[in-house]
């Protein structure tokens, strides 16, 4: 499945104990919201990037949407949130972090 959001962030999910893993928060104009079921490998495009997860989707991030609305901004900011009620933490990475070279493991799935 290709998946071309309107805007969109990369998150990184930690838990103790557990592979961080790098997830595509994609938004769209109509308020709807995904998130990817994880990013096993990040492919450089023209003016985008590929996020290929690890259900096979594929993420067709454009350089120039990265960021987030209000809505989609509050929805994020309540997942963050409610991460810490199971000791998780969520962090949006910025825009500039090399994506290309998530450190990106079998194991983050």
């Amino acid at each position: 499945m290709e998946t071309i959001p309107d805007k969109w962030v990369v998150i990184k999910i930690t838990k103790e104990g557990k592979d961080t893993i790098y997830k595509v928060y994609a938004t769209f104009s109509d308020d709807n919201w995904r998130v990817n079921s994880g990013t096993m490998s990040v492919e450089q495009g023209d003016g985008h990037l590929i996020f290929i997860g690890y259900s096979g989707s594929r993420y067709i991030c454009k350089d120039d949407c990265y960021g987030l609305s209000s809505y989609s901004g509050w929805v994020l900011s309540n997942m963050i949130n409610r991460a810490t009620e199971v000791d998780a933490e969520i962090t949006i990475l910025d825009y500039d972090h090399d994506f290309l070279n998530l450190v990106v493991t079998p194991e983050n799935k």
